[in-house]
């Protein structure tokens, strides 16, 4: 059991936790979650003793071991595989003990202890976590300095499970995981058999691995029972009954001023007015649910482009000549699709986004392109890379060079940037609130195509529905890289699967492949032949949204010009004198019977928008 009591930090003049405090049950799997900026990090830091609270304390039993990963990633000549292993300190120490001990009974004591521990079958656990992590053997066995700086905090994160400590504490474990890795990871910590505090934005992760809900807020921490998705119905039922206390306690705030105000001067009613006066300095207001009024994603339109938008014809793609990554390319992207990249880190998904965003051009095969497109690319490098001295407004001023200032305040009002935020230093904004100046700067000429490359590392769990959201309602095409399974499933209705050096449609549907990835239930190509109709249906269903799309504009622009006509035969009936044209030749009688058929038929018009309306807003919102 781990044991939060009042703890109070207070960093730079500002407190950042206020008395928080939480029991965390033994064994118990937690999820830690807040928006950004709420002191996840500096509990976490609390926690492991590298901030000395203002106030309060931690409390764990006195043998159990805290598991952490450092910020610095691991380096030297040792294998990933050596530093696995060496991880596990107990283990490392116990057998070199055993090779030195010449005391019987310390040596009985030393095997049985490596027994209990499991310590002569580690190397097969190393292996099998590294493999999990995306390490074939051969990148097992390569020293440390070989890797870069994300996939040596692979090689952490691998050395922490397998040390098993009796509290694990990760803090945004799939940061730098593809979506493969981070399906073995929480297929590994559901059976994880100690206690478990893990700090992620992920959905999927919260709903299939906790068992409880840490939420930090203003300070605070609440302790939810159940997995993420029962702590918002219970957060939401919360903010229900504050809305409904509220309103009572207005009311009843009122009733007493108002009867203070109308008694105070009757010496028959001073005292019990100035007995409701003092009950209504010490009511406590009920405080809102708090929320984040600036969180918002808001990508433009793009004028209409007939498609395809790209052709891809037997290409291939590379950095270095006759070396090609992939081969063997073929695709199309039409206006409107939603194309989720698959495929383990290294197998060339960002190479083929990098093609796609005309970063790179083909070795071979064709590559077209529509004449007019536009085309926005977004990389977590382009948020690390924000000029940390300058302004939101600034850096969209220099981005739209030419445009009108109220264009430039327009497109940072898009996602959140107003007021005095757009003129605040980049270097005191959140890392969700990069990572969306960096989504403004990318769509400031309303791209036709949006390529998404792990777009949601700096973002909340609020934060990515918003952006699910926005995509949902962005009407060009959209190709999505992401280790969040959530956002896949929602915002992309198309699978690509990159792998074995080309890229090709994956027939199956989400769960296919996840199954596929951790082996379950079927192999690869029964998945695909088994997933054809969900493939059908999604190319349907992107036809008939494209259908009610058009419906609705078309509808609308019918509705306008009734609307107008309706509008210059009600002048006319109220003014005959008024009428001009084929109006003039008509007489009364004629112009209330037309007047009634431009009734009936924008009753007629205003139905069919609301049935196409509503049949959109069922798809965008999951419903197809």
């Amino acid at each position: 059991m781990l044991t939060i009591r009042d703890i109070t930090v207070r960093l730079g003049g500002r407190t950042i936790l206020d008395q928080a405090a939480a029991t965390i049950p033994k064994d118990g799997k937690v999820g830690l979650i807040g928006r950004n900026g709420a002191g996840k990090s500096t509990l976490v830091k609390a926690i492991i003793g590298q901030l000395e609270p203002d106030g309060g304390s931690v409390e764990m039993p006195r043998r159990a071991r805290l598991g952490y990963i450092a910020q610095e990633a691991p380096t030297g000549t040792r294998t990933a595989l050596e530093a696995v292993l060496d991880a596990d300190t107990e283990r490392k120490d116990l057998l070199a003990e055993s090779e030195t001990c010449v005391d019987p009974d310390r040596l009985g004591d030393v095997h049985e202890r490596l027994l209990a521990i499991d310590a002569y079958t580690g190397e097969a656990r190393a292996a099998r976590i590294l493999v999990g992590l995306g390490f074939d053997e051969e990148m097992q066995n390569r020293p440390l300095d070989s890797f870069s700086g994300g996939w040596k905090m692979r090689v952490a994160l691998a050395g922490l499970l397998f040390s098993q400590p009796d509290v694990l504490l990760l803090d945004e474990p799939s940061n730098h995981l593809d979506l493969e890795a981070t399906l073995w990871l929480e297929n590994f910590l559901q059976s994880y058999p100690k206690t478990l505090i893990v700090i992620s934005h992920e959905r999927d992760l919260l709903n299939n691995v906790v068992d409880h809900i840490l939420h930090l807020q203003q300070g605070k921490l609440t302790l939810y029972p159940g997995t993420y998705d029962s702590f918002e119905r219970i957060r939401a039922e919360r903010a229900a009954q504050a809305a409904a206390a509220r309103a009572n306690q207005d009311a009843q705030r009122k009733k007493l001023a108002d009867y203070v105000a109308r008694n105070s001067a009757r010496a028959s009613t001073a005292k019990q007015a100035q007995s409701r006066a003092k009950m209504l300095a010490k009511m406590q207001p009920i405080a809102a649910m708090a929320e984040d009024s600036s969180l918002s994603f808001d990508f433009p339109s793009p004028d209409e482009l007939r498609p395809p938008l790209v052709t891809l014809d037997l290409a291939a793609v590379g950095y270095e000549a006759d070396k090609p990554i992939l081969r063997r390319l073929n695709l199309r992207i039409d206006p409107e699709d939603r194309i989720a990249l698959l495929g383990r880190n290294g197998n060339g998904k960002t190479t083929l986004a990098r093609l796609l965003a005309r970063q790179l051009d083909p070795m071979e095969g064709s590559l077209s392109f529509s004449p007019k497109i536009r085309i926005g690319y977004f990389t977590q490098y382009q948020v690390e890379e924000l000029p940390s001295d300058s302004t939101p407004l600034e850096l969209m001023t220099r981005a739209m060079e030419g445009k009108p200032p109220v264009a430039v305040r327009g497109q940072l009002g898009r996602f959140g940037f107003s007021g005095d935020r757009a003129t605040s230093q980049i270097s005191t904004l959140s890392g969700g609130e990069r990572a969306r100046l960096a989504l403004a700067l990318v769509t400031r000429d309303a791209p036709h195509m949006l390529i998404l490359d792990e777009p949601t590392n700096h973002l909340d769990v609020d934060a990515r529905e918003a952006l699910v959201q926005a995509l949902n309602d962005f009407n060009g095409a959209v190709i999505l890289v992401s280790h969040d399974r959530h956002m896949v499933e929602l915002a992309a209705d198309r699978l690509v699967l990159v792998d074995q050096g080309t890229a090709a449609n994956y027939e199956g549907s989400m769960e296919d492949y996840i199954d596929f990835v951790l082996g379950r239930n079927q192999p690869k190509a029964a998945a695909q032949a088994e997933g054809k109709p969900a493939r059908k249906n999604g190319a349907v269903a992107r036809e008939e949204l494209k259908a009610l799309r058009k419906k609705v504009s078309e509808t609308e622009t019918r509705m306008k010009r009734i609307q107008q006509q309706l509008e210059t035969l009600d002048a006319v009936l109220a003014d005959p004198a008024s009428a001009k044209g084929d109006l003039a030749k008509l007489g009364i009688g004629e112009i209330g019977k037309r007047r009634t058929q431009a009734a009936e038929e924008l009753e007629l018009a205003e139905v069919g928008w609301f049935e196409a309306s509503e049949a959109m807003d069922e798809y965008m919102g999951g419903g197809a």
